[in-house]
C-alpha cells in the first residue's frame, strides 16, 4: 500500500476521486465512525489541536460531522447533507488557518490507523482508495501559506 503524501502547489486543486464503494461495505458505517473518532482523538493531542474545538461536546459534534461526511462521500446515506447542508468543505474550513504542514500532520495521523485496518482484514484496494481520497481532499483544505 502506498501512503505517500502528495506535495501540492498552494491554491491548486487537483481532481479528487471518491473512495470505491467497497470501502464503505468493508468498513461499515460503524467502522468509519470509529476510524474518524480514533483520528480525532489523536488530533486532539497533536500539534494541530488548535484547529479543533476545545469544548468536549463541540469536539464530539465535530467527530460526528466528519463521520457523516466520510460515510456520505463513501456512498452511504447523505447524513451530512441532511444535518448540515451541502458539504462545501473548502468554505467550511476557510475560518481556520490550514497550512501544508497542518495537512501533513492530519494525514500522518491517519497512516497508523489505516495500516491497522489492513491487519483487521480491510482490503488493500479499499484502503488505498480511501487514502488516495484523503490525500487529494486534504490538499484542497490548505488555505494559508
Amino acid at each position: 500500500m502506498n501512503l505517500d503524501i502528495t506535495q501540492v502547489m498552494f491554491g491548486v486543486r487537483v481532481p479528487v476521486t471518491k473512495p470505491i464503494p467497497e470501502f464503505l461495505i468493508e468498513m461499515s458505517e460503524e467502522g468509519i465512525r470509529k476510524l474518524v473518532s480514533d483520528h480525532y482523538d489523536q488530533l486532539k493531542v497533536s500539534k494541530i489541536s488548535f484547529l479543533f474545538p476545545l469544548d468536549a461536546q463541540e469536539f464530539e459534534e465535530a467527530k460526528k460531522h466528519s463521520s457523516d461526511f466520510f460515510i456520505q462521500i463513501c456512498g452511504g446515506p447523505a447524513y451530512f447533507n441532511q444535518n448540515r447542508g451541502a458539504p462545501q468543505m473548502v468554505g467550511r474550513h476557510a475560518p481556520f488557518r490550514i497550512t501544508a504542514e497542518a495537512r501533513q500532520t492530519w494525514l500522518e495521523l491517519y497512516k497508523p490507523l489505516i495500516l491497522a485496518l489492513e491487519k483487521d482484514g480491510i482490503t488493500t484496494t479499499s484502503l488505498q482508495s480511501f487514502w488516495d481520497y484523503l490525500d487529494v481532499f486534504s490538499s484542497w483544505m490548505i488555505n494559508t501559506k
